[in-house]
């Protein structure tokens, strides 16, 4: 019945979700502070039309040539005759002479598309296909477009195909390591089938929350990345700890029902834990950030909450025949309890020399870290495309013909009427004053509204947009050029806004929210932490230890990204930053994620210790048991995150990339290697909990004979254990 309620609620919801549809962030309402008031001003002021440019370029013709302006009428007729543009600045119009370089070798044709911003993907394509022909039917010029449209496009295009890849590499991938560790079909069938579902049902109910924020480009992608992640693992934890008890000669209700009072309690902390640092997101004031953080935390609460029913019955279904489907190999990888190999003999290492090990872990933990003192963020832009992208290159050859015009800053101006003298004297100085600065470039266009209340200047800006030239020339433009020229006018209202301004803008809101956001998860991960184990230090060590990983995670990203150490390797050129919204995103997926293999490690070392205690012994017991699972986990997450490395923007692979190194730290370095020697060299002050917390509830927890689990009866069926083991 459990079974045939979730296939129904799943696909109920994706067919309602489907019908609803899902409303996607638009690129204005991204913005924050004053680049945001400067947003709502063009909405308000302004139909919002997508800009774009059609850039034309020769090494031998100039514009005062025949053959030239026959282009740029030729262009200028076809794409009138979409009736698909509007505005339209002719490089022919005297009034428009400034969009012609001073070679005279190239010119800009300037239009906005009619319709809204939100559909402009779409409608770009007649006139995008009007710009080829024309350029086919004039080979001395080289005629391309590039755009707000024409980007977006680009991107949507890209992302669908990325997702696609994703998804055809992350499935196998994910099967194959679930079929090592397993040892059998079935088995190894189950967490993909409830991580599947989980997507599923998530991708249904996100049609619905998106209508409070929207969604940026990057949430169906993290949304796709965590599902598959939690879903295999959570399910993983549990259907190991069925299958131990199996194997100890429980029956199978009594083994899942084990498993539930120790896998599932763990499954329902992670879970929690990953929620509220989740939850963190929406302290960061932006929708970026909003919609990320719906995304991910609704398939986490699928995830937790088809981990806790659907998968017991499930196993209570089959039974026995969870087994079925054995590989040949997988017998010879096992050890009793589900033992690796590999990190007994590690760990009793570990614990022979716990000081020395604790040591390098650290060091090599805060080398890895030590270039994010360097980190330098920006919002991305056409630059996140892959390079062979036709609008990214025509993008970056009006940046080299007109500097700063492929993502000019945007200056909008409320006036009662601002083609009042007082106002047009204010902004002829501003273009003087403009030039002047030596940051600012033509050519510098003006939009007035119907209403004559607002106007739009576009003020290209030294430098690519996002380095520190342009960063330079926006300061310059707020904190002198306006200031100095059209703030002086009479009942003039100014903002900047644009791809420059946006960046900055959001790092400056990002600086002010982040303190917020990393006390907030700290603070009640730390609380759960307490109340699940009774310890002070056990959530200490916890919060100190996943900040070592995440700082190392961070400082693998600027140097593989922004010092472009993994350009040739991961298939991109360096733009020099990182995604502006990339740090804050990792910290809070990051630490709740790592939470999982902690919570789980953590809750079979407090029952060793409850049985013997003795710490070193429920540490070598804890740790030796769950190795396997973590491992097959650990190792399902990387490859599934590393498909995004393979992916062509580069905000993708940098969140594939520093999700998949924190989680192989985290891992290794931090559960194999740091936490057992910490809490060796802590000994029973791992359990420390004062006096005045005592009234904190005593979890229950599951009755576990003094010599552990109950032996085996020779012979009858249920002395069969399982075949396969949770690791090598």
């Amino acid at each position: 019945m459990a079974i045939g309620a979730w296939l129904g609620a799943v696909a109920a919801l994706l067919v309602a979700g489907h019908l609803a549809g899902t409303i996607q962030l638009p690129n204005g309402a991204q913005d924050v502070g004053p680049s945001g008031q400067a947003e709502q001003m063009i909405s308000r002021d302004f139909p919002r039309h997508a800009a774009e440019d059609v850039l034309f370029d020769s090494r031998t013709l100039r514009v005062g040539d025949p053959a030239y302006q026959a282009a740029i009428r030729d262009v200028l007729s076809r794409i009138q005759a979409t009736g698909r543009v509007t505005q339209v600045q002719s490089p022919l119009d005297p009034r428009f002479a400034n969009q012609i370089s001073a070679t005279r070798h190239a010119a800009l044709l300037q239009f906005r598309l009619t319709g809204s911003v939100a559909d402009s993907a779409t409608r770009v394509v007649p006139v995008l296909a009007a710009v080829r022909t024309a350029a086919a039917d004039h080979p001395l010029i080289q005629i391309a477009e590039t755009g707000d449209a024409s980007i977006s496009k680009a991107i949507d295009d890209t992302v669908l195909r990325d997702l696609h890849r994703a998804e055809l590499l992350s499935f196998p991938i994910t099967l194959v390591v679930l079929l090592i560790a397993f040892g059998a079909v079935v088995a190894a069938l189950l967490p993909l089938g409830l991580a599947t579902v989980a997507i599923l049902a998530a991708n249904g109910l996100v049609a619905f929350t998106s209508r409070l924020s929207g969604l940026g480009v990057q949430a169906t992608s993290v949304m796709l990345l965590i599902g598959l992640a939690v879903g295999v693992d959570y399910s993983m934890f549990y259907v190991k700890r069925q299958r131990e008890e199996r194997a100890a000669g429980r029956p199978v209700l009594e083994a899942i029902e084990t498993a539930a009072a120790t896998s599932g309690r763990s499954v329902l902390i992670s879970g929690l834990t990953v929620l509220l640092a989740m939850s963190g997101m929406f302290l960061t004031g932006s929708t970026i950030f909003y919609g990320i953080g719906q995304a991910t935390m609704l398939v986490v609460a699928v995830a937790v909450v088809a981990s806790l029913t659907l998968l017991p019955a499930l196993l209570a279904l089959l039974g026995d025949r969870v087994d079925r489907g054995r590989l040949p190999f997988a017998g010879r990888l096992r050890r009793p309890a589900g033992q690796s190999r590999f990190w007994t003999a590690v760990l009793d290492r570990v614990l022979a020399r716990p000081a020395l090990t604790a040591a390098l872990a650290v060091g090599v933990l805060v080398v890895l870290a030590l270039p994010v003192l360097r980190l330098h963020t920006a919002t991305p832009g056409a630059s996140d495309l892959p390079q062979q992208t036709a609008a990214l290159q025509t993008y970056n050859r009006i940046q080299q013909v007109f500097p700063g015009g492929g993502s000019p800053a945007v200056v909008v101006v409320e006036a009662p009427d601002v083609t009042a003298p007082a106002v047009v004297r204010a902004g002829q100085a501003f273009e003087r004053a403009a030039l002047a600065s030596g940051q600012m470039n033509q050519p510098i266009t003006f939009i007035v509204n119907q209403a004559r209340t607002a106007a739009i200047i576009q003020v290209p800006l030294a430098g690519t947009g996002e380095d520190a030239a342009s960063i330079r020339a926006l300061a310059t433009l707020r904190d002198k050029v306006i200031p100095d020229t059209l703030a002086r006018a009479p009942g003039v209202r100014v903002a900047v806004t644009g791809e420059t301004a946006g960046s900055a803008d959001f790092n400056a809101r990002m600086d002010q929210r982040s303190g917020w956001v990393f006390a907030f998860v700290l603070l009640f991960a730390f609380v759960l932490l307490l109340v699940s184990f009774r310890s002070l230090v056990i959530p200490a060590t916890a919060v100190l230890l996943n900040l070592l990983s995440v700082a190392a995670a961070y400082g693998v990203v600027v140097a593989l990204f922004q010092w472009g150490w993994g350009q040739s390797l991961l298939g991109f050129t360096s733009v020099h930053s990182v995604a502006s919204w990339l740090p804050l995103f990792l910290f809070v997926v990051l630490f709740g994620l790592s939470m999982d293999y902690h919570v789980f490690i953590l809750s079979r070392i407090r029952e060793a210790y409850d049985r013997t205690g003795q710490t070193e012994v429920a540490v070598a017991s804890g740790i030796k048991t769950t190795a396997g699972v973590v491992t097959a986990a650990a190792v399902v997450m990387v490859f599934v995150f590393l498909t995004f490395a393979t992916l062509s923007m580069i905000q993708l692979k940098e969140m594939g990339v520093g999700l998949a190194v924190a989680v192989l730290l985290d891992a290794t370095v931090v559960r194999a290697l740091l936490l057992p020697a910490t809490m060796k060299l802590l000994g029973p002050r791992n359990w420390y909990l004062p006096r005045w917390l005592g009234w904190l509830p005593q979890p229950s927890r599951p009755a576990v004979p003094p010599g552990g689990p109950p032996a085996v009866s020779p012979g009858g069926p249920s002395a069969r254990p399982p075949v396969g083991a949770l690791g090598p």
